[in-house]
């Protein structure tokens, strides 16, 4: 184990940030106003008596974006978890399915499956990573029957209480990066540096963002609205859930 430089984790996350911010825009240029549309409920809207193609484009761009975001910023954790374990325990991205990282500590060898927070997944998605898990930890014996294996939930944020979840230990927040790096204190010394140059990436971001729901609201008043200015919930609720002609 080796004592983890502060200073090279900051220069990494600077060097590094960017590519968040700029999976964000592609995701934004990428996005198109009827994929959007397909997968949002067009019941609700009325039910809550929106009445402006702005208000709905709104409200289905920002719950797509809240969404890609989480899973984006989640892949760029994992990468940050993975060069801060190598740089102590030297660790390293496993290439076996599913499995984020492995590092050795002691005589164990610890299997990590990162996700961003605690309430990652439903019960299907849990039953698999411990199926993830258990095929992993065979796979590792096949090659070295004395190996010692634990499997690891990590989780960026969050907390949770009872960490031994039988098949596996699930690590949160402040534990988990504890548990990569050795350092205590490192969950709050990383926010810092994640900041770096936030306001000028995010105006970079708010411009694309602007330009998205001016060209989505257009397209939806072309698409959805009647010439007096109506929303014209028929075709709306036909276009999200009719029946398609083959």
């Amino acid at each position: 184990m080796k004592k983890l430089n502060l200073k090279n984790v900051t220069k990494y996350v600077e060097n590094n940030i960017g590519v968040f911010h700029q999976k964000r825009i592609e995701r934004l240029d990428k996005l198109k106003l009827q994929t959007v549309l397909k997968k949002k409920n067009p019941y609700l809207f009325k039910a809550k008596h929106i009445l402006t193609a702005n208000e709905i484009v709104l409200g289905i761009a920002d719950a797509f974006i809240s969404s890609a975001e989480e899973t984006i910023f989640g892949d760029w954790l994992e990468g940050l978890a993975i060069y801060i374990n190598q740089k102590v325990y030297g660790g390293w991205k496993s290439g076996i399915p599913n499995i984020d990282l492995e590092f050795d500590k002691g005589n164990v060898r610890y299997i990590v499956n990162v996700k961003s927070g605690p309430n990652w997944g439903n019960s299907s998605q849990i039953s698999k990573m411990k199926t993830d898990f258990k095929t992993a930890q065979r796979t590792l014996r096949t090659s070295n029957s004395k190996i010692i294996v634990t499997s690891v939930n990590g989780c960026c944020y969050g907390i949770d209480n009872k960490p031994d979840k039988g098949d596996y230990f699930k690590y949160c927040g402040q534990e988990f990066w504890e548990f990569i790096s050795g350092n205590e204190n490192l969950y709050t010394e990383i926010i810092e540096p994640l900041g770096h140059k936030a306001k000028e990436l995010n105006d970079e971001f708010q411009l694309s963002y602007s330009r998205m729901i001016n060209k989505f609201t257009k397209e939806f008043i072309e698409d959805f609205c009647a010439k007096n200015g109506d929303i014209n919930w028929s075709k709306l609720v036909e276009f999200n859930s009719g029946k398609k002609i083959t």
